[in-house]
């Protein structure tokens, strides 16, 4: 009998309990919409993690703050006072999560919008590459241009007549 008992009172430190983490979040409008976020523990397939309770350091644009979770949510102190941009970072023991966020206000509320991190190198890609297929455009124009009036001017075609025929085939497009 005194086996037993022993054993049921090991049973305690033999249990481990289980780390709570935020695996992910995401920033949503207090419910009170009193101009403050909700931020909101997710777990792997992306509900709320009711579990979450306690406090956990997170970094609001660069700024450390203990923030305390009551089933899954918290409510950070700073009130948003007009559109801007946050950044939210949480580290945890395994990995830590970052999330820019464009929180739009307006009479109605709060609207935060997710931004990836991957549009800052999408957006410049495109915008040099339009640049450089504009550019590459405009220069093979202009040297067809150069040759056109070339070979165009030494055969007695001058510019106010090929101004001429471009406004006559634009009123014969349109009319």
């Amino acid at each position: 009998m005194k086996k037993v008992i022993f054993f049921l009172l090991l049973i305690p430190f033999w249990a481990s309990a289980q780390q709570q983490n935020i695996q992910d979040f995401v920033i949503k409008e207090n419910l009170s919409k009193n101009g403050k976020l909700a931020v909101i523990a997710l777990d792997s397939i992306g509900n709320t993690n009711e579990t979450i309770n306690g406090n956990y350091m997170f970094t609001i644009n660069g700024f450390s703050q203990a923030l305390q979770f009551h089933d899954g949510v918290a409510v950070p102190n700073q009130k948003i006072e007009s559109s801007t941009f946050v950044f939210f970072n949480h580290k945890n023991q395994e990995k830590s999560k970052g999330r820019l966020f464009y929180i739009y206000k307006t009479d109605n509320g709060l609207s935060p919008f997710a931004i990836s991190g991957l549009m800052f190198l999408i957006i410049p890609a495109i915008v040099l590459g339009i640049a450089y297929m504009f550019k590459k455009v405009i220069m093979t124009a202009i040297a067809l241009a150069i040759v056109f009036f070339i070979f165009n001017h030494s055969q007695g075609l001058d510019l106010s007549k090929i101004f001429e025929s471009i406004f006559s085939s634009l009123k014969n497009l349109l009319g």
